[in-house]
């Protein structure tokens, strides 16, 4: 699918974009566009690939003007560009909006102007049943490429989404919170220890995206199969193998904090199909879902009621350590 393709990642620069970059060039495409806002880090992404193919350029997907230009004779368009801090977004709710909102519209609009053949959307757990503003903006995000595969008229691009958790080690996330916490203070503030989070690794993310690429035939959301920890299992976890020694702070829950996250709620399982390694979100439309599963053979209809992160496995002290260990997440 990938061979001899021009590919665009809006916020490329970013852990997942950069990965995902790493991931696609040995895949054998055209060019790879990288669009995004800081040139620093777009430096030094292209002094560390050294790859030709890798195209760099400096724009904000809430400049539609720009973006269409980025677009232009592009094939394949990853939207990963969104603005993420929970907290940040409930004192910020018009940046939030015009970024992952009115910036999401803006890509869907020129890669079906463009005619891309598809445009897939990087989304999170927040989105499902969202408590605060940035899942209710990555939700509004989801409705739209849904949506759009309806109102292309005759234009070909396929929309389609991914919806996983916080990827293991990625920037912002709470691991690498924790290990700097350590370094520069000597304690880590936690809230609840009993709060569960879903645990997936950057492969495994890089993996959902490729396979959604190849799957995707318009209209769906695809979320991968995840087990869990607990709080209180990573911060024992880090503990034992910290070579900083460090305490705890407990501190109050932050505003518009689950203490679980969901990737599927009763609503959503209806209308899910369990494939493989993932669990595939058919939109609701009787039409459109007959078309769709016909498109995936050896399905069969997703089982869970409920996909929460405190219902699915949730993976032991002892194997949090390994993980961390080999993704080299250790305090030192």
């Amino acid at each position: 699918m990938f061979d001899n393709k021009t590919i665009l990642i809006t916020g490329g620069t970013g852990s997942l974009g950069q990965a995902l970059a790493e991931r696609l060039l040995s895949l054998n495409p055209k060019a790879i566009r990288i669009f995004s806002r800081d040139e620093n880090k777009q430096v030094i992404m292209a002094e560390k690939f050294q790859d030709d193919r890798l195209r760099f350029l400096i724009g904000d997907v809430r400049d539609k003007e720009r973006l269409r230009r980025a677009v232009e004779n592009v094939d394949i368009v990853i939207h990963a560009a969104a603005l993420k801090h929970v907290p940040v977004a409930e004192y910020n709710p018009f940046e939030f909006i015009k970024t992952n909102i009115d910036g999401s519209q803006n890509v869907v609009d020129v890669s079906m102007d463009e005619q891309v053949e598809i445009c897939l959307a990087v989304s999170t757990d927040k989105a499902v049943s969202p408590l605060n503003l940035y899942g209710a903006t990555k939700l509004a995000m989801e409705k739209l490429f849904i949506a759009a595969n309806h109102y292309k008229g005759k234009r070909q691009t396929k929309f389609s989404c991914v919806r996983y958790g916080n990827v293991l080690g990625s920037r912002g996330s709470v691991i690498p919170k924790f290990i700097e916490q350590i370094k520069s203070q000597g304690m880590i503030t936690v809230t609840d220890p009993n709060m569960t989070r879903f645990n997936i690794a950057m492969n495994e993310a890089l993996d959902l995206i490729i396979n959604a690429l190849n799957f995707a035939k318009g209209s769906e959301v695809f979320i991968p199969k995840l087990v869990s920890y607990k709080l209180s299992d990573l911060v024992g976890a880090l503990q034992e193998i910290s070579e900083i020694p460090f305490k705890t702070k407990k501190i109050p829950v932050r505003i518009g904090e689950k203490h679980h996250e969901i990737l599927l709620n009763e609503y959503e399982s209806k209308y899910s199909i369990e494939y493989k390694n993932m669990y595939v979100l058919l939109p609701p439309e009787n039409d459109r879902v007959e078309l769709i599963k016909r498109s995936y053979t050896n399905f069969k209809p997703c089982t869970l009621s409920v996909y929460s992160s405190d219902t699915v496995t949730c993976i032991s002290k002892n194997d949090l350590k390994k993980i961390l260990i080999k993704h080299g997440l250790v305090p030192q």
